[in-house]
């Protein structure tokens, strides 16, 4: 048995990528998107014809709908090749815009229910801010599940899971990057920040019964995927599910809801306030998040210029 199918005996595999195509061959129940993702595998030439297509389709729309429909049209094909649920992410310029939030958030589901697909197959992705969490907490309410992404601290976990958020994707490789900058050190998978950083948030989670599910995401190596062996989800890209299909190391469960229960930890709760300070503390969670922000939202503006040019 190779080392991923060892890892899908413990954790539920996602796949991290908007090419679905490569998604089928490695077997994961879901996947998640972004619009970087999305981007990327939009400019590739098999995927011109879906392309062009979705644009015909919606033509009297304006290109911020047309860039919506285009996310959810590979949604779509991405739901054909996974029994589970897909990942498609709210426009990262309204991450500090609840109303605005929810009403894109409430527009993509449309979308997809337009096209039969079922809310309950669909998370929608919005950035960990606390507007971002605002949002989602209402849109749970409302059906629409979530999955918070650019999750870099142990308060913006705290925050998703009092909210009552479906799933958190904390980035286990951005928070690597960033230490392994400014520490000018490489670090072993057991003793990773990012590595560290999720198993914090596992175990906090279990031990206080939070529903919210851990799905770590952002993986520069197999070693950080396998650290995390036993977490509820792990978003992998093809190329390292690719690896761990063709290692035949052998895989031990690293997080556990039992031990996790019996650990002693102390609970916390975040207002407004501290929320914003304890980020603020956080050198590295201020930097990624804003980073991250500012990364999705140029892709997003990519998105619609490529969309554009099609009208």
């Amino acid at each position: 048995m190779n080392a991923l199918e060892q890892l899908k005996q413990f954790t539920v595999v996602v796949a991290d990528t908007s090419d679905f195509r490569t998604i089928q061959q490695y077997g994961a129940r879901d996947a998640t998107t972004n619009p970087s993702l999305v981007l990327k595998a939009a400019q590739k030439d098999e995927y011109a014809q879906l392309l062009r297509q979705c644009v015909t389709d919606h033509a009297r729309e304006d290109t911020q709908s047309l860039a919506d429909r285009l996310l959810v049209r590979f949604g779509q094909e991405i739901l054909k090749v996974v029994p589970g649920r897909v990942s498609t992410e709210t426009d990262a310029r309204l991450s500090f815009d609840t109303q605005a939030s929810i009403a894109r958030a409430q527009r993509i589901v449309a979308f997809y229910e337009e096209s039969g697909i079922s809310r309950e197959r669909v998370l929608i992705k919005v950035a960990s801010t606390w507007e971002g969490i605002r949002a989602a907490e209402q849109l749970e309410r409302q059906g629409i599940h979530c999955n918070l992404t650019l999750l870099f601290s142990f308060p913006q976990a705290v925050a998703c899971a009092e909210a009552g958020v479906t799933l958190i994707s904390p980035f286990v490789g951005r928070i690597y990057d960033w230490y392994r900058k400014h520490e000018n050190r490489d670090y072993a998978p057991e003793e990773d920040p990012g590595v560290l950083s999720v198993r914090r948030i596992y175990d906090y989670y279990k031990k206080f019964g939070y529903a919210t599910e851990v799905m770590g995401a952002s993986f520069r190596s197999t070693g950080q995927v396998l650290a995390l062996a036993g977490c509820d989800l792990l978003t992998i890209s093809p190329d390292l599910l690719g690896q761990l299909a063709e290692s035949d190391r052998r895989v031990e469960r690293k997080l556990d809801p039992k031990a996790a229960h019996d650990k002693d930890i102390e609970r916390v709760s975040f207002d407004e306030k501290s929320f914003r300070y304890a980020v603020n503390e956080d050198a590295m969670a201020t930097d990624k998040l804003a980073e991250g922000i500012r990364i999705f939202a140029a892709d997003v503006v990519k998105l619609e210029q490529l969309v554009a040019k099609l009208r």
